[in-house]
């Protein structure tokens, strides 16, 4: 059995050494001459699985180690008699790491406390959900807007109810975008902020998406940056990836190449997930469990004493897992280097080891005990000697 494997994909020989034959290549390389002789395909997001990449070959198995589906187009799969998983939530923890960490960075550089503010979150699925969850836990007020999930159920704990986007809008500091990409229908979310709603940002204004790059009208984001500069940015997902606005990369206060979900863990859980898919679809039990392939964090534990400001003290131990400003400086630095494409794409392949809040034990001390609460809320794991 021949198993094509994007070579960002983490553990790839571990898991599926023993199903078959594991050839590793990069996303952008992996075509219909590659594919057509595998039984198996396992991507990340940036490979387009389609009628042309799939026709001819004898694929009998597709997995995407990500959360989004949106690459892959299933009705192609299906017509040819080809098996497909995703990983639904393997990196929605990461995910929200990013979001927090990258709120309390801008907080720091503006001057305002993230608890004062009002956070919309837009698309409450695996990553909304879970921010809502956690930003509920820290106290922050939260608004939620998912128009297909307000159609068929009741608010999530977090938010009192849902609201419409132009609500979201007219009364949160803060956007952050968390939907799929979807381009027909009732609840399309391509250009979802386009000009009009991104001219009705209020001054102060912070947008933050780490969803998909489409659902934001680019052009629109980057003339209301360049011409009144009165709100901020902080996008990981782009329009045209990897040849991204660089403009547009350049008026943003943090820009990342579209790895907010890229923690080791996160990794790993999607491959372990296609791993038991693709076991389970050849009717072979699964050998090896997820925690046989996670090592322990490069930083395991932290000790805060006296004297430290509850929104310092987050700031400290998000920062000990992960400082998105090393992203954002890796863009830019290698985007001078090798162009805005090749750029984006060589930060993403050559990513770093980061993993996620959890991994990090904090020892409390004398009055610092009374932060165990916001610690915990926050995704960390406290201890009080």
């Amino acid at each position: 059995m021949r198993i094509i494997v994007d070579a960002n994909v983490p553990a790839a020989e571990t898991c599926f050494g023993a199903l078959g034959e594991v050839v590793r290549l990069p996303g952008r390389e992996i075509d219909a001459a590659v594919v057509r002789h595998a039984d198996a395909l396992v991507v990340r997001s940036i490979t387009r699985v389609d009628e042309a990449l799939v026709a001819g070959s004898r694929l009998r198995f597709v997995g995407t180690c990500t959360i989004g589906t949106d690459h892959v187009d299933q009705a192609a799969l299906a017509r040819h008699g080809i098996a497909f998983a995703s990983a639904p939530g393997c990196n929605a923890e990461a995910v929200v790491d990013y979001v927090l960490v990258s709120l309390l960075t801008l907080a720091e550089r503006q001057g305002w406390l993230l608890g004062k503010r009002r956070i919309g979150i837009v698309g409450v699925g695996n990553v909304g959900g879970r921010l809502l969850s956690r930003l509920s836990a820290l106290g922050i007020e939260c608004l939620a807007c998912d128009p297909p999930r307000a159609e068929r159920e009741a608010a999530p704990d977090g938010a009192k109810a849902f609201s419409d986007l132009d609500t979201l809008i007219d009364e949160c500091d803060v956007l952050c975008l968390h939907t799929p990409l979807t381009r027909e229908g009732p609840h399309a979310t391509h250009h979802l902020l386009g000009a009009q709603r991104i001219a009705e940002l209020a001054p102060g204004t912070v947008l933050l998406n780490a969803g998909r790059g489409p659902c934001v009208d680019g052009l629109a984001l980057r003339q209301r940056l360049a011409g009144q500069g009165d709100i901020a940015a902080v996008l990981d997902v782009w329009e045209r990836e990897p040849g991204i606005d660089a403009a547009l990369r350049d008026l943003a206060t943090l820009a990342t190449p579209h790895i907010a979900g890229y923690s080791l863990d996160g990794k790993l859980r999607g491959t372990h997930q296609i791993y038991n898919a693709l076991s389970h679809h050849l009717g072979q039990p699964a050998q090896l469990a997820l925690s046989e392939l996670l090592p322990a964090p490069p930083v395991a534990r932290l000790e805060l004493g006296e004297g430290i400001a509850p929104e310092e003290a987050l700031r400290l131990c998000a920062r000990a897992v992960y400082d998105v400003r090393r992203d954002h400086d890796s863009l830019r630095r290698e985007a001078g280097r090798q162009g805005i494409a090749k750029g984006f794409d060589a930060c993403r392949a050559d990513y770093p080891l980061r993993r996620e809040f959890v991994t990090l034990a904090v020892g409390l001390h004398g009055k610092a005990r009374e932060l165990a609460p916001l610690l915990r809320a926050a995704g960390f794991a406290v201890s009080e000697p």
